[in-house]
């Protein structure tokens, strides 16, 4: 009879301990649970774009104004840099940040609103650059992110290295009205050479010269 009360009491037992085991595993899951958001929150932050990021021409903007969404639009940058708006017409968009959009707007459309906010979300945009010379396709290249010029030339299919000149590729590139020339040396680059990747802005040209030779 001690055996079988011995038995009952350790199988008690047991069943106890496996039911604090199974609140515990419950209790954590439901602070899992009450958790996600913050760190669902934490990667939204992640992808916001940069107060520094300049828009440009092909970028597509969602404007929307909170105290008048009668005047909420979708809108792409055109080749003059410029988008038609309600009320206040054409408006030069490319060259400026989001940020300095909204406030631009907000004085803009200050007697459309009630509330004083605007807000310009980038929906999709735009990196076109120009490969030019001795690569295998030349032509645009439009990109959906920065790229840095050895990247652009491998978009463009490659050197043509039977006559590239690498240690002289140029990148011409138009801005405030001047242009400027700047000279690289990728052959370096691809043997490793410690150099600091070149990064591109938006219609940067890029020229791979072809080596001289003698006849």
């Amino acid at each position: 009879m001690l055996k079988m009360k011995d038995l009952y009491l350790r199988a008690k037992n047991l069943r106890c301990q496996f039911a604090i085991l199974c609140f515990g595993s419950l209790l954590a899951l439901a602070i899992a649970g009450c958790q996600s958001p913050q760190f669902s929150n934490l990667a939204a932050k992640a992808g916001e774009p940069s107060e520094s990021m300049v828009l440009n021409e092909g970028d597509t903007l969602v404007i929307n104004f909170p105290g008048a969404p009668n005047l909420n639009t979708s809108q792409k940058i055109r080749r003059d840099g410029r988008i038609t708006l309600p009320v206040v017409g054409e408006f030069r968009a490319a060259g400026v940040t989001p940020s300095a959009m909204e406030k631009q707007l907000v004085k803009l459309f200050e007697s459309e609103l009630v509330q004083k906010e605007v807000s310009v979300t980038v929906e999709s945009s735009v990196f076109p650059v120009f490969v030019t010379g001795a690569v295998l396709r030349p032509g645009k290249i439009v990109s959906d992110r920065p790229l840095t010029a050895l990247e652009a030339i491998m978009e463009a299919g490659g050197f043509d290295y039977s006559k590239a000149n690498l240690k002289a590729v140029t990148v011409i590139r138009h801005e405030n009205g001047q242009t400027s020339h700047h000279k690289l040396d990728l052959k370096r680059v691809l043997k490793g050479g410690q150099s600091d990747p070149f990064k591109l802005k938006p219609s940067d040209i890029i020229y791979v010269p072809e080596r001289f030779t003698w006849f």
